[in-house]
């Protein structure tokens, strides 16, 4: 059995992901000082759209199809995560 292609390792993958994304948004700021968790659901949920961008781009860059299709819904994708980003703090 190879190691790379079992599934446990697959959904270890996803599950780092989330619990680092989790953790880069502030997930214990809300366990200290008990305000709501709402800001910190915002921000993973904004990472990963921001993720989904990143990964689109690295096809536009690495495929050999559809490369200008990637490029722009990976840039269209990472300006919606920006703006996101600005929403989420209250100035867009």
């Amino acid at each position: 059995m190879q190691l790379g292609n079992s599934k446990i390792i697959a959904g270890a993958r996803y599950v780092y992901l989330v619990v680092f994304f989790a953790l880069l948004s502030g997930v214990f700021y809300p366990v200290i000082t008990h305000s709501p968790w709402d800001p910190v659901i915002i921000g993973t949920l904004i990472l990963f759209v921001g993720l989904a961008g990143a990964v689109s781009l690295y096809k536009s860059g690495t495929g050999d199809k559809h490369r200008r299709a990637y490029l722009i819904i990976g840039l269209a994708i990472m300006a919606a995560a920006l703006f996101l980003v600005y929403a989420a703090i209250g100035r867009a």
